[in-house]
C-alpha cells in the first residue's frame, strides 16, 4: 500500500506532467507560427515567436527534470493539436488565450504542489508563471497593435530579418519581453 507521502508525490508528478504536456503543445504551436510568420516575411514577429518557443522548451525541460527528481517519468504527449496556417492577427489572439489559460492552470497546479508539501515544485511553477506573464503581455500588446494599427503596423515589420542566428536564449532570458 502506498504511503501518504507517496500519494502526495504522485499528485505533484501528475500536475507537473500536465504542465509539461501544455509546454510541449506550446512549443509545436509557436514553432509552426514562427515558420508561418517567416514565410509571410514578418521576420521580427517570427524571431520573437521562436524565442518564446525556446522559453517553452526550457519550461518543458525544467518540468521533466523535476518529475525525474521525484521519481516519475516525464510525459511526451502534447495537450493539444497544432492549429496550422493561422493568419497574423489570429496568431496573437490565439496565443494570448493560450498563455492566459496556462497561467490560470499553473496557479492551480502550484496550489496542488503546496497542498501536497512540495514547496520546490510550487516555486518552479511560480517562476514559470512569471515568464508566461511576459509572454502574455507581449501577445496582448502585439494583438492590440494589429487591431488598432492594422496594415500600417504590419507594413512596418514586413521585410525585417527573422534570423536570430546562433542565439539559444529564449524570449524572457534575452529581455525581449516588452
Amino acid at each position: 500500500m502506498a504511503s501518504s507521502k507517496d500519494a502526495r508525490r504522485a499528485k505533484v508528478i501528475e500536475v507537473l506532467n500536465k504542465a509539461r504536456a501544455m509546454e510541449l503543445f506550446a512549443i509545436h504551436q509557436y514553432m509552426n507560427q514562427h515558420y508561418n510568420l517567416d514565410g509571410k516575411d514578418y521576420g521580427k514577429l517570427a524571431a520573437d515567436q521562436k524565442r518564446i518557443a525556446i522559453d517553452e522548451m526550457n519550461h518543458a525541460e525544467r518540468f521533466a527534470e523535476r518529475i525525474k527528481e521525484l521519481g516519475g517519468e516525464p510525459g511526451v504527449i502534447m495537450s493539444g493539436k497544432v492549429v496550422p496556417n493561422q493568419d497574423v492577427a489570429a496568431i496573437y489572439e490565439f496565443d494570448s488565450n493560450l498563455e492566459d489559460d496556462t497561467i490560470d492552470k499553473y496557479n492551480q497546479y502550484m496550489k496542488i504542489c503546496s497542498e501536497n508539501g512540495d514547496a520546490q515544485s510550487a516555486a518552479l511553477f511560480q517562476e514559470i508563471i512569471d515568464q508566461e506573464q511576459s509572454h502574455l503581455n507581449y501577445y496582448e500588446n502585439t494583438s492590440a497593435h494589429i487591431k488598432n494599427l492594422g496594415t500600417s503596423f504590419l507594413a512596418g515589420i514586413a521585410g525585417t530579418p527573422s534570423s536570430i542566428g546562433g542565439v539559444t536564449k529564449g524570449f524572457v532570458v534575452t529581455g525581449e519581453d516588452g
